[in-house]
């Protein structure tokens, strides 16, 4: 059982990375169709940056060994970024599947690779 939990954390893990980081670098480099959509949506251009920032230092933060604190927060921020994205596209009428389907995956993904990840990656709470 441990093995098939460790298989699932990687695939899982591969699809947060690979996701946040080409949307982090699109965003960070202003790309045309990464900017329209959040500028569409009401926020001002240089979210762009923050946001871009936030998802490539999380992704490095999840793939490098140690930190598990680190860690958590990494998972917590592409968490709320990602809901965050999915009610803002609901919030402002974008039902479509493109607009919603992204969001949805990678919060599922994420939600995964934090649930399997091996213990070494894990915050323990002593009491």
């Amino acid at each position: 059982m441990e093995k098939s939990k460790l298989i699932i954390y990687w695939i899982a893990t591969v699809f947060v990375s690979f996701g946040m980081l080409s949307s982090g670098f699109l965003q960070l480099l202003k790309i045309k169709e990464a900017s329209e959509i959040v500028i569409n949506l009401g926020y001002p251009s240089y979210f762009l940056s923050i946001i871009g920032v936030w998802k490539i230092l999380a992704v490095i933060a999840i793939l490098i060994p140690r930190f598990p604190l680190l860690k958590e927060w990494a998972y917590a921020g592409l968490f709320f970024v990602m809901t965050g994205a999915f009610v803002s596209h609901l919030a402002f009428g974008n039902y479509g599947l493109k607009e919603i389907a992204g969001p949805l995956m990678q919060t599922s993904f994420i939600i995964l690779s934090w649930y399997f990840r091996p213990s070494n990656r894990k915050l323990i709470i002593q009491k």
